[in-house]
């Protein structure tokens, strides 16, 4: 199981939105400098997390995106699931009688690797931004 960089990217570029979301709208110039993330991949992320209702863009000379919710209501998985990033620790489909491996029943240890999942997809759950907000703090370049 990992996570892509979409996903990992996204959250990081929220938390610094989040950062300075009060003062003006922030610009993907910003965020791609200080986070030394390419701005052509911010880009792919803000459009589907605007398409998603979690940013939204201002227009102008002053403009660039403010968080579209409170940082403490926007869950990590909300963002994962805006960028379409799945957390899974098995393959196959839950419902389904077949195994990960394409045999007719699971594996051994599958038992052990759903629970994993389900772990991992209650952390995600429980963290907001404002969480991320909170353990870090840094200024506007």
């Amino acid at each position: 199981m990992k996570l892509t960089s979409k996903g990992r990217y996204a959250v990081m570029a929220l938390v610094d939105l989040a950062r300075f979301n009060n003062i003006n709208p922030v610009s993907l110039r910003d965020i791609s400098l200080r986070q030394g993330i390419s701005l052509d991949y911010l880009e792919q992320i803000f459009s589907k997390l605007k398409r998603n209702e979690i940013v939204k863009s201002i227009r102008g000379t002053q403009g660039g995106y403010i968080l579209n919710k409170n940082p403490s209501d926007i869950k990590l998985t909300n963002i994962f699931n805006a960028v379409d990033e799945k957390v899974k620790t098995v393959q196959c489909k839950k419902e389904s009688k077949k195994g990960c491996n394409g045999k007719a029943t699971k594996c051994i240890t599958h038992n052990l690797w759903d629970e994993l999942e389900i772990h991992i997809n209650t952390f995600f759950e429980n963290k907001s931004l404002k969480d991320l907000l909170n353990n870090n703090k840094e200024t506007r370049v």
